[in-house]
């Protein structure tokens, strides 16, 4: 096992209480804040009664306490808001501390929305749901990384990709300071941007998109702003009614497309608001390799970071808020004050708005780097998996959970390649088989996306999963377990034909038919299966079925796990071991929980 390198929790447990005192000292300093300013309104009172009621000092005496109550209280909103960044930092390190000593469930985004219980392997080994992978490792704050991390364990990378993420993550697992940082964004960021929505807008085409009308708008206001100035000289207003002719006659034109764009706008504006913080995070952040740097590159359109083009739009946006104000009523119909920004508005999406779903893209990236970044972090004697060519193969040494406390989780070596492709693993009820199962499973996921994996050493070539663990019947769609099951078999022997190499995982084959059919369909698909190329492991606890590994052999082996009875209680120490098991603990367990047996 590779030699820790740092201590995360120490780490984090000083990081925790830095920001708790930071945060009592700002306490400290609001409620001290708060008292000056009663004592300067205090002194303003008393020198405003001298100055206007008994008139024993001069009036712009009372500049000097109402200037320092304005600037007190300006300090004291910083103050506060220093205080809520504390507090939120230290929720952060917490949430952290919690992950690492097994209390994570429900501290996450669960990811519920990316459950598909047609997918080939996310609900079998727990990639979504409250306790899931996605629960235990994202730490996005926005859904467009969600939905990359949530893509990036679903969809295997290339040899390529994984090497690239492999040597972001190295760079981002001690950058605590930047996932700090994102961290602060809060909730309004996740629950207020939506990706596709958002983009959508930018990608459509402009309602407004003439150069001809910017000029002539420009020109009508120019005129009015002439006139009026003509018409006071001159003491006349008729010299103004020409050009106010020409703007209501382009007001009226452009009405109905003006009110459309300033609809439209409001709520995009509003999530490139809120994205602008985590992008100026990611301009600010020097980075070295090749992914980062890249991804960083992409946001910037002819050297102009989109933070600073946001800003631009949220000022054009401000002003087209303005329209209510009195003085704007006023002069902004002959401005063309409503038109000229529209006008403006879809000039900026003209010019920005495709490059919209590429800022969306560049921040769910990183987003999702970073969640990977401090799960290695948290992990420091996690392993990047080394990926290799050539035929399917599977070979850890020292594999556990990830999802297990780390301290507790029992490790096991494990071997399949072109000489062994199958272990028919078998073993009491409880005894960890479908927990070896998913072991191997989300271990590959998470190799595959490009995170390490809790093993001493993995190497595997690129392979894509298919499982069978989970299955439950269906009554929407009027299916039984048996059924659901037999259609996922059919998937995974599909998948074995599609060319990609397969590891497959099934737990308890076919265990919800007879005992001679079960017997004849596990041979024929697990045949099937090595056939085709694919790897992978059986589980039974039916051991008529060990006997598929001597019909395949030397390309498969029994494994096993075992329990012992002590003091009338069964125990297990979870250590796989070569051959079949040979005693089964089903009446124990029964008469264990009270049954009469």
């Amino acid at each position: 096992m590779a030699e820790e390198k740092w201590d995360s929790h120490a780490e984090y447990k000083r990081r925790l209480e830095a920001r708790l005192a930071e945060a009592a000292r700002l306490e400290s300093l609001h409620r001290r804040t708060g008292n000056v300013r009663l004592a300067v309104a205090g002194v303003g009172l008393v020198m405003a009664w001298r100055a206007l009621g008994v008139q024993a000092m001069a009036w712009y005496w009372l500049l000097l306490p109402l200037a320092a109550f304005v600037w007190l209280g300006s300090y004291h909103e910083r103050v506060i808001a220093g205080r809520r960044r504390a507090l939120r930092a230290a929720a952060f390190y917490q949430r952290a501390i919690d992950r690492l000593e097994g209390n994570w469930v429900g501290l996450g985004e669960p990811g519920e929305r990316f459950r598909n219980p047609h997918h080939p392997f996310a609900e079998d080994l727990d990639l979504f749901g409250r306790g899931s992978l996605f629960d235990m490792i994202c730490s996005t704050r926005t859904r467009a990384g969600e939905e990359r991390l949530a893509r990036w364990l679903l969809e295997p990378a290339t040899p390529e990709e994984i090497r690239a993420r492999q040597e972001a993550i190295e760079e981002l697992r001690q950058e605590i300071d930047l996932r700090e940082k994102m961290a602060l964004m809060g909730e309004d960021v996740r629950l207020g941007v939506h990706p596709e929505a958002l983009a959508a807008w930018g990608q459509a085409p402009p309602l407004l998109d003439s150069t001809a009308l910017r000029v002539l708008c420009a020109v009508s206001a120019a005129l009015n702003v002439a006139a009026a100035f003509a018409a006071y000289h001159w003491g006349s207003a008729a010299v103004l009614l020409p050009s106010l002719a020409l703007s209501t006659a382009i007001g009226f034109y452009t009405r109905e497309r003006v009110r459309e764009v300033i609809a439209d706008v409001e709520i995009p504006a509003h999530d490139l608001a809120l994205l602008r913080d985590i992008l100026l995070c990611v301009e600010q952040q020097k980075f070295q390799t090749a992914k980062l740097t890249g991804l960083r590159a992409a946001l910037e359109i002819e050297g102009h970071p989109p933070s600073r083009r946001i800003a631009r739009l949220n000022r054009l946006v401000e002003m087209l808020d303005s329209r209510d104000n009195v003085a704007v009523r006023i002069i902004g119909p002959p401005l063309l004050w409503s038109t000229q920004l529209a006008l403006a508005v879809e000039a900026w999406r003209k010019a920005n708005g495709r490059e919209v779903r590429r800022w969306l893209e560049a921040i769910g990236e990183v987003e999702a780097l970073c969640s990977l970044a401090a799960y290695a972090y948290a992990h420091p004697n996690d392993v990047f998996p080394e990926i290799v060519p050539g035929p399917p193969r599977f070979e850890a040494e020292a594999i556990a959970h990830p999802m297990l406390v780390e301290s507790k989780a029992v490790r096991n070596d494990l071997r399949l390649g072109p000489d062994l492709k199958l272990l028919v693993v078998s073993g009491s009820n409880m005894s960890g088989k479908s927990t070896l199962l998913r072991t191997v499973g989300v271990n590959a996921v998470l190799a595959m996306a490009g995170a390490p994996v809790r093993a001493a050493r993995l190497r595997m070539s690129p392979l894509c999963i298919g499982a069978s663990i989970r299955v439950m019947d269906s009554l929407q769609d009027g299916s039984s377990r048996f059924y659901a099951e037999i259609t996922r078999l059919r998937q995974i022997v599909e998948l074995a034909s599609g060319g990609a190499p397969l590891v497959f995982l099934l737990d308890e084959l076919l265990h919800g038919t007879n005992s001679r059919d079960r017997r004849i369909g596990a041979e024929a698909v697990v045949k099937a299966l090595v056939q085709r190329g694919a790897i992978g492991l059986i589980t039974t606890h039916d051991l008529a079925l060990a006997h598929i590994a001597d019909m395949l052999a030397p390309a498969a082996a029994n494994v096993h796990f075992e329990d012992h009875l002590e003091n009338g209680r069964i125990t297990f120490d979870y250590k796989l071991r070569p051959g079949i098991a040979t005693k089964s603990n089903a009446l124990e367990l029964m008469r264990s929980v009270g049954l009469e047996v």
